[in-house]
């Protein structure tokens, strides 16, 4: 009996604590932690009314989850609930066709399946260069070029830079004004006017 009265006595203690320093009234109990603060109770005086910004000052009061967040929450927070909305079940909206190959591909994204011809034909111009200038450094600007091209250009444009042949035609689909600089004037004016509207 005796010690559910303790208990009891105990409980209205702390709650009495809180409930002070909670209207302004006391000091905090001691089980508040502040991050960074220094409570002095001698130093503060009774009749000065209590403030929040007194108390913390330059400190921070960091919020800390008490417990570990469980598996099963975890995977319903990523998966959804078979009760309520599971997210697997939910279709994708942002799928698109490809107009050349009519793969399905992630809207605002390449599509793979035409892309890898890219990627292939980039890893054998990277295996040329490499086969070509083995470990030498690179201090001249480097050029590609496909079965047929090195006749197009006078010798002077190929002056000072090192050319590496692919032995084969070029392919349809990369274009020679890729190697070309711009044939347009720079802008003489930061005015933009709009043209061929309607």
């Amino acid at each position: 009996m005796n010690s559910i009265l303790l208990r009891i006595n105990t409980a209205v203690q702390n709650l009495r604590q809180t409930l002070l320093f909670t209207f302004g009234r006391g000091f905090p109990p001691d089980a508040l932690c502040l991050a960074g603060v220094e409570i002095n109770k001698t130093a503060q005086n009774e009749s000065t009314p209590f403030s929040l910004k007194d108390l913390l000052g330059n400190g921070y009061l960091w919020a800390v989850p008490k417990h570990r967040r469980s598996v099963e929450k975890r995977w319903k927070r990523k998966y959804g609930d078979p009760n309520y909305v599971l997210k697997l079940l939910t279709p994708r909206k942002d799928l698109r066709t490809c107009n050349v190959c009519g793969d399905d591909h992630q809207a605002g994204v390449l599509c793979p399946t035409c892309y890898r011809k890219v990627i292939n034909e980039t890893k054998e111009m990277q295996e040329q260069i490499q086969n070509e200038l083995q470990l030498e450094p690179v201090e001249k600007e480097v050029v590609v070029l496909y079965d047929g091209e090195k006749d197009e250009k006078p010798e002077e444009f190929f002056k000072g830079k090192r050319i590496v042949e692919m032995k084969k035609a070029r392919p349809s689909w990369f274009s020679k004004n890729l190697l070309q600089e711009t044939t347009q004037k720079n802008a003489t004016t930061k005015e933009v006017k709009p043209s061929e509207l309607g």
